[in-house]
């Protein structure tokens, strides 16, 4: 079995697309949400906290030479910042040695949402390339042919664990030997009218409220739900031994991966299922839970949601446990992406040893019983292993361990 390293990764985010602003934004707790108000046709106006990157996608001009969907354009943005942070290059991996795994909740849903619209509402004609934008695997097929690559290449649409199931299942064919190397990760942008429209239906999103940065609250014990989002995150992955003969960097590693299925409920979640999946990666990187320096929290600030995973998180931690961080309330929630985003943020939890805040001021709910970081970031010296939950709608549950090598 190989061991599996982290070599460059790289952000598109609500709180920035490089790490000076990102760092600033995570460890300063500083949420990036703002209003976003919406009015369509036949529906009441209504007006939602919402997450937004800052990036012109039809500035970018794809590898294909099509118009991206803004997913696609935010995907091969911060796979340019992960190459460049890998030292990669054509040459760096036999291409049939090089796979892509990415996930995607909604993959083509801004794209989906304007050519409908168009169709129904302004008797416009359909673009040519409208199938080939909205495919979910958009974004691989763009990745492929901008980095070369032959090996797999595998999209995975599991909701809110979308991107966390494409990393684990890529750090799997490493470390199997099916391949060298692999681009990974995810991303979602959710922020077209019918979109948001249909979560706000649900009646899962946060209320605007007089401060909408705060409207997020994970954990809370007034939480009222989630801010949608945006983004992208992506990873290098590659063996140790083939990073050894590039002289990449090989102090982060990818220990421990585990998915599931509660198999009870199409949107509620489950205890139990999410504790297994959590003792699952424990045993998959050959660790205890005592180990766990620090949790990445799925924490969506819904009142179920928060409350199934505070359970989980005793049943394997025990009360208190390590540090919890729930980066959505500072994020947003990037659905398919936000397990690609939020390990970028226990990544650099990791490298600085430091737990960012969960960014609001409210009161933890006290049935909870999880050490939530709030105020300030936390100092974790000699911290080496973290944890990132990604439990979506559907009941997959996904969890991934990162860790600085020895």
């Amino acid at each position: 079995m190989h061991r599996v390293c982290i070599t460059g990764y790289g952000v598109a985010s609500p709180l920035g697309n490089e790490f000076e602003s990102f760092d600033a934004g995570l460890f300063g707790g500083r949420p990036a949400l703002e209003v976003y108000a919406f009015e369509l046709p036949g529906n009441d106006p209504f007006r939602v906290p919402v997450a937004r990157c800052r990036f012109d996608e039809a500035a970018l001009r794809t590898p294909s030479r099509l118009p991206p969907d803004r997913g696609t354009a935010l995907a091969l943005l911060c796979a340019e910042s992960a190459a460049a942070a890998a030292g990669w290059s054509a040459d760096a991996c036999d291409p049939l040695r090089l796979g892509l795994y990415w996930g995607s909740g909604m993959g083509g849903a801004a794209t989906f949402d304007a050519t409908s619209r168009g169709v129904y509402q302004d008797a416009r004609r359909i673009r040519p390339t409208a199938v080939v934008t909205t495919m979910p695997n958009a974004p691989l097929a763009e990745l492929a042919l901008r980095f070369g690559a032959r090996g797999a290449a595998i999209g995975y649409a599991c909701a809110c664990a979308s991107a966390a199931v494409a990393i684990g299942e890529a750090m799997r064919a490493i470390r199997e030997g099916r391949l060298d190397a692999a681009l990974v990760g995810g991303s979602d942008a959710l922020l077209s009218p019918g979109v948001v429209a249909a979560w706000q239906a649900m009646r899962v999103l946060a209320p605007a409220g007089v401060d909408p940065t705060h409207a997020c609250r994970p954990f809370a014990a007034d939480r009222a739900g989630f801010a949608l989002g945006e983004g992208a995150a992506a990873f290098i992955l590659e063996s140790e031994a083939h990073a050894a003969r590039r002289g990449a960097r090989r102090n982060l590693v990818l220990s421990g991966f585990a998915t599931n299925c509660d198999g009870l409920h199409i949107t509620q979640p489950d205890a139990a299922g999410q504790a297994r999946a959590m003792h699952a990666a424990l045993a998959d990187a050959g660790l205890e839970a005592a180990a766990i320096g620090h949790v990445n929290a799925h924490g969506t600030a819904t009142t179920a949601g928060d409350a199934a995973e505070g359970e989980s998180l005793r049943r394997v931690f025990g009360e208190g446990g390590p540090p919890v961080t729930a980066t959505k309330a500072v994020i947003g929630h990037l659905l398919g992406a936000g397990g690609a985003v939020e390990l970028v943020a226990t990544l650099r939890a990791l490298e600085r040893e430091l737990a960012p805040p969960t960014g609001h001021a409210s009161a933890l709910d006290p049935s909870l019983k999880i050490d939530l970081v709030q105020g300030e970031a936390r100092p974790l010296p000699g911290l080496r292993h973290a944890m990132s939950n990604s439990f979506a709608f559907g009941g997959t549950n996904a969890v991934l361990i990162a860790s600085r090598a020895a």
